[in-house]
């Protein structure tokens, strides 16, 4: 949790006097805002309401829903707000690191300013987002196993060339232009009484919570991070920026593993708290917001819902807007979230059948299993195990069930048909 920011008390004046000790004003996003005045590069994105999901909070609950911005996330704000300027100023080719959100919105912005732009991306970005980055005009090179890696050599890069780096996060005119989606949360709900943004380097939150506490300086601003690359609270204990070595987390638009002095300054003013969810809670959002949003998401874009539902954050009988920054999520992407969210509900298991490695025995338990209306979706036989006797086997069944009570129906009948079974669902 962050200290109280200045001007927190309703004091527009206070307000007004903390932002000019602060990297970036209130006018700062203002000027961003009138460069972005033009709906073919950066659109407003609706807001819709979720009674389904302010039933489970008990509060009024409106989707900021910027995963439908053009390039599928927040980014391209930030990033014309950079190149345009430069443009100006003579600047034709431009350098960016990213794993795939910011690396669209540059590719988006420099060729809407007749620019050329490199985007240096991780070997593992998801194929979704290099694929889009080149549709939309950048050259992309896969280079490093990890953002840090892949900076690293974009910064080389630019060392040896004319080219403009365009930092993901630290960069005022980049802070300024996410700033801009402040403005446009506001207008879409002058009421909220809390705001969550996911925290990946700093600079959407830094942009945006700036941006709010200059217009509704009561309103409420939780920041979230993902546990596998959660650096926030420490550097804000620290004083300074920390930067983890290696991150891990599904959410790979919030995966930088630092945030930048500038971030930090900014959070530490502006943000109320900041809270981590884990990668399961981000699965678990991500199927809700499919099931009952309608809306697909990435697990960056997920995570405000994660902190929402989460026993962290308590909204009881308020008016929230958690915000959904990206929507880029690819099919590999999907599948592995779908198979993890449903083996935590209990509706993909897998169960271990000990049997007398003799014909009929697989029929045998997959009729057993089709009695009880469950669908098998893959089985093996595993012969090479220490504790089997000679003549004996597992069988070890992959099935789709649809819950815990539906699990233990399908075990009670394969016992009752006489043969050991161990749901092994959750086993290492």
């Amino acid at each position: 949790m962050t200290s109280a920011p200045p001007g927190t008390d309703g004091n527009r004046s206070n307000s007004n006097n903390a932002e000019k000790t602060l990297p970036i004003t209130y006018s700062d996003i203002e000027q961003a805002r009138e460069r972005l005045n033009d709906e073919t590069v950066v659109k407003s994105t609706p807001v819709e309401i979720s009674t389904s999901l302010g039933d489970l909070v008990d509060a009024e609950v409106y989707l900021k829903m910027e995963h439908l911005q053009w390039t599928g996330s927040f980014k391209t704000r930030g990033a014309y707000n950079k190149i345009s300027q430069a443009v100006r100023a003579g600047a034709d080719r431009f350098i960016a690191a990213s794993a795939g959100n910011h690396a669209q919105g540059v590719a988006l912005a420099a060729t809407k300013c007749d620019a050329n732009a490199t985007i240096y991306m991780p070997e593992s970005a998801p194929q979704a987002k290099v694929d889009a980055t080149r549709s939309y005009g950048a050259t992309v090179e896969l280079i490093g196993t990890d953002f840090q890696e892949t900076m690293a050599h974009a910064k080389e890069a630019v060392e040896e060339s004319d080219a403009k780096f365009v930092h993901a996060y630290d960069d005022l005119d980049i802070i300024a232009g996410q700033g801009t989606l402040g403005i446009e949360m506001y207008h879409n709900k002058p009421d909220a009484d809390t705001i969550i943004v996911p925290i990946g380097g700093g600079g959407l939150i830094s942009g945006v919570s700036t941006a709010i506490k200059h217009l509704s300086p009561s309103t409420r601003i939780i920041g979230v991070q993902a546990t596998g690359a959660e650096t926030v609270h420490e550097s804000l204990d620290k004083g300074i920026p920390v930067t983890l070595d290696e991150v891990n987390t599904i959410a790979d638009g919030i995966a930088t593993g630092g945030i930048s002095a500038r971030t930090l300054q900014l959070i530490e003013a502006n943000v109320d708290e900041v809270v981590t969810v884990s990668d399961t809670e981000i699965a678990r959002a991500i199927l809700l917001l499919m099931k009952r949003a309608k809306q697909v998401v990435e697990g960056a874009g997920a995570a405000s819902v994660a902190a929402l539902l989460s026993s962290d954050v308590d909204v009881r009988g308020e008016t929230v807007m958690p915000l959904l920054c990206g929507g880029n999520l690819d099919m590999t992407g999907l599948q592995t979230v779908l198979v993890h969210a449903l083996t935590q509900r209990s509706q993909r298991i897998r169960l271990r059948v000990r049997i007398d490695d003799r014909p009929g025995k697989m029929a045998d338990i997959s009729g057993i299993i089709a009695d009880q209306r469950a669908n098998i979706h893959n089985v093996r036989h595993d012969r090479s195990v220490a504790n089997l006797a000679v003549g004996e086997a597992y069988l070890v069944f992959t099935v789709e069930a649809s819950g815990a009570e539906h699990t233990a129906t399908i075990v009670d009948a394969i016992e009752s048909a006489g043969y050991p079974v161990q749901d092994v669902t959750r086993s290492a």
